[in-house]
C-alpha cells in the first residue's frame, strides 16, 4: 500500500503543464482525423543513409523484441494482453523498416503497412498512443524517402495519425516523449506541403527548439540521464539533420538558426565520454543493451551527418550539468554518479544509484550496476531500481530515493557540489548526498574516488549519528570470478585472465553472495556479488582498494 505522504513527495514536484495536461486527459476527447490529404513534397536532395538495424526484429509474421518472439496472424495479435506493454510498442514503432535487409522485401513491408492500417482502425489500440505514433511515423517517412515507395493510402493513414497526435502530445509526461512528439510533427510537415502540413512543421519546430533547450544539459547530456534513452534521443536529432538535408527549402534555416548541429555534436561528445573502454553504454538509471544503437554507430553516424565528434581525452573528466565523473588511468577506467538522480519533474526513468560507481579493466568490466529488464509493475521493476541493485551504500535497508510503481520517485537525495583534482599520479572526486535524512540521526553518504594506474580507491564516509544498519554493495560484472583469500579480500578473476585483489577496510563484515543482473529488456543472469555490512554507532567509514595482481 502506498501512503499518501509517499503520493504527495512524488506529485509535488510536477509542474503545472503536466498536472493540467493530465486533468485534460481524464476527460475523453474526440479525435478529428478527417481531411483533405496533402500532397508530398518535392526532395531536394537525399534523406541519406541511416543507421541500419540488424535484427533480425521480423521474420515472416513472427517479431521479436525485448527477446521475446509472437506472432501476428490476427487483427488481435496488434493488442495481445500476453506481451508486456513496451512489447506492443516495439510492434507499432515499425522500427523494422530500418532493417539491413529492408531493401530486399520492400513489397512484403509495404503489405505490412496496409495490414496495419486496416487492423488498427483510428483511435483504437496502442498504436494510436502519441508515443508509437512519434516514432511509427518517422520510420514511415524514413521507409517512404529511402524507398521511393508508399501509395496514397499509406499517406492518407499518416495524415490521420498526425491529426490524431496533434490533439495528444504529451505535455503530461513531457521528456524525451515531448521530443518524439516534436520530430513526428517536423518529420510530416517537410514530407507533407500546404497550409496543414506547414502548421504541423512549424508547431513540432516550435516545440522542438524549446525542449532542446531544456532537455540537453550544457554538457550535451540528456536530461533524464539514461545513456539508453540520450542515445535514442541523438539518434532522432541526427534523422532531423538527414530531413533537413533533404527539405532545405523549409528546414535548413529553422534547425540552423536553433543550432542542431552544435546540439548534436556537444551530445555525441558526451556519449563518447561516458562509455565504457568496450565501447558500450554504463548501467546508470534505466539502461540496457539492444534498445537504442551503439555508441560506435552513433558516432559513425553523426560523422556521416557531418558532426563534430572528437572530444579531447584526459586522465579526469568532470561532467558537471550531468553529474558524472570519469576517472581514466589505464587500465583501470572509473565511471562514479556523483549527481542528481534526473530532473525533479520527470525522474520516470531514474534509479536509486546515487554515488554508485562502474569499473573497467581495460576492456573487460568488473563492477557494474543492476540494468533493467523490465517496465512492468512489480518486484523485478522494484528490484532493479532500488539502491540494493547498485554500486553504492544503503542505511537500514531502505533507498536513497522513494522509488515506486514504474516510474515514480517520491523523497529524492540531494547531491552536494562535486570536488575533484587531478595530477601526474591520480585523480580524485568527491561528493556526498542526503537521501537518508530522513532517518533518525540525519545520515548521509560522503564517497570519495581516486585512481591510480595500479589501484582504484572508495572511501565512504557514513556521517550523523546513531545506531544505523550499513550495507556496501559490490555489484560482480557477469563472467568475472570471486574468490576469497581472507576475511576481507578477494581476488576477482576477469575473463582476459588478468586479476585484481579487492580489499575492505573498516569495522564489518564482509560476505560473497551472488546477485542478478538484466544485460537487456527481457533477460537476468545470475552474478556475484560482494557486499559489506555493519550495525553500529555513526560516524564510520569504510575504505574499499581494487589493486592489480598476477594471474
Amino acid at each position: 500500500m502506498i501512503s499518501l505522504a509517499t503520493y504527495w513527495r512524488t506529485i509535488r514536484h510536477l509542474r503545472r503543464q503536466q498536472i493540467l495536461a493530465r486533468l485534460r486527459r481524464v476527460v475523453p476527447q474526440l479525435s478529428r482525423v478527417a481531411g483533405p490529404l496533402p500532397p508530398t513534397r518535392s526532395l531536394q536532395a537525399s534523406f541519406g543513409e541511416f543507421i541500419r538495424r540488424t535484427g533480425p526484429i521480423r521474420s515472416g509474421d513472427c517479431f521479436r523484441f525485448l527477446n521475446q518472439a509472437c506472432h501476428v496472424t490476427t487483427r488481435d495479435d496488434w493488442n495481445n494482453r500476453g506481451p508486456s506493454k513496451l512489447w506492443l510498442y516495439n510492434l507499432h514503432y515499425f522500427e523494422w523498416l530500418r532493417e539491413t535487409t529492408a531493401a530486399e522485401r520492400i513489397a512484403e513491408d509495404a503489405a505490412w503497412l496496409d495490414r496495419w492500417i486496416v487492423d488498427n482502425p483510428i483511435g483504437r489500440g496502442v498504436g494510436w498512443d502519441p508515443y508509437p505514433i512519434s516514432l511509427r511515423a518517422v520510420n514511415w517517412i524514413v521507409w517512404f524517402l529511402t524507398f521511393g515507395r508508399g501509395t496514397e493510402s499509406h499517406f492518407k493513414s499518416l495524415a490521420a495519425q498526425i491529426r490524431h497526435l496533434t490533439r495528444s502530445i504529451e505535455y503530461h509526461l513531457g521528456g524525451n516523449h515531448l521530443l518524439a512528439n516534436a520530430t513526428a510533427l517536423v518529420f510530416a510537415g517537410a514530407f507533407f506541403e500546404g497550409p496543414e502540413a506547414d502548421r504541423w512543421r512549424a508547431r513540432g519546430l516550435e516545440l522542438l527548439d524549446g525542449q532542446i533547450r531544456e532537455q540537453i544539459l550544457a554538457d550535451g547530456a540528456h536530461f533524464e540521464l539514461s545513456a539508453m534513452y540520450h542515445s535514442l534521443v541523438l539518434e532522432g536529432m541526427l534523422d532531423l539533420l538527414g530531413l533537413g538535408h533533404a527539405y532545405s527549402d523549409v528546414l535548413g534555416a529553422p534547425l540552423t538558426a536553433m543550432g542542431l548541429k552544435e546540439t548534436t555534436s556537444q551530445m555525441a561528445q558526451w556519449l563518447g565520454a561516458i562509455r565504457h573502454p568496450d565501447g558500450q553504454i554504463p548501467y546508470f538509471n534505466d539502461a540496457a543493451f539492444g534498445i537504442a544503437p551503439s555508441p560506435a554507430d552513433l558516432l559513425s553516424y553523426a560523422k556521416d551527418r557531418g558532426v563534430p565528434v572528437n572530444r579531447s581525452v584526459n586522465h579526469l573528466t568532470v561532467l558537471e550539468p550531468s553529474g558524472f565523473a570519469i576517472l581514466s588511468r589505464p587500465p583501470f577506467h572509473v565511471i562514479f554518479d556523483c549527481g542528481r538522480i534526473g530532473p525533479d519533474y520527470l525522474p520516470a526513468h531514474a534509479h536509486a544509484d546515487t554515488l554508485s560507481f562502474e569499473l573497467s579493466l581495460g576492456d573487460n568490466r568488473l563492477i557494474s550496476n543492476s540494468g533493467t529488464s523490465t517496465y512492468e509493475r512489480g518486484s523485478e521493476r522494484e528490484r532493479e531500481r532500488a539502491t540494493s541493485a547498485h554500486a553504492t551504500v544503503e542505511i537500514d535497508g531502505v533507498s536513497s530515493a522513494e522509488t515506486w510503481a514504474s516510474f515514480r520517485v517520491g523523497r529524492r537525495p540531494n547531491v552536494a557540489p562535486v570536488q575533484y583534482g587531478t595530477d601526474q599520479r591520480l585523480d580524485w572526486v568527491e561528493t556526498w548526498h542526503d537521501g537518508f535524512r530522513y532517518l533518525p540521526g540525519s545520515p548521509t553518504h560522503r564517497r570519495r574516488v581516486t585512481a591510480t594506474t595500479d589501484q582504484v580507491c572508495l572511501a565512504d564516509w557514513i556521517e550523523g549519528s546513531g545506531i544505523h544498519s550499513i550495507r556496501g554493495i559490490l555489484p560482480i560484472h557477469p563472467g568475472v570470478t570471486v574468490e576469497k583469500l581472507a576475511e576481507s579480500r578477494f581476488r576477482l578473476g576477469l575473463p582476459s585472465g588478468q586479476a585484481v585483489e579487492l580489499v575492505i577496510d573498516g569495522p564489518v563484515g564482509v560476505t560473497a553472495t551472488t546477485g542478478m543482473f538484466a544485460p537487456a529488456f527481457g533477460s537476468t543472469v545470475s552474478r556475484p556479488l560482494i557486499e559489506w555490512r555493519l550495525r553500529g554507532t555513526l560516524p564510520i567509514s569504510v575504505e574499499t582498494r581494487f589493486r592489480i595482481c598476477g594471474p
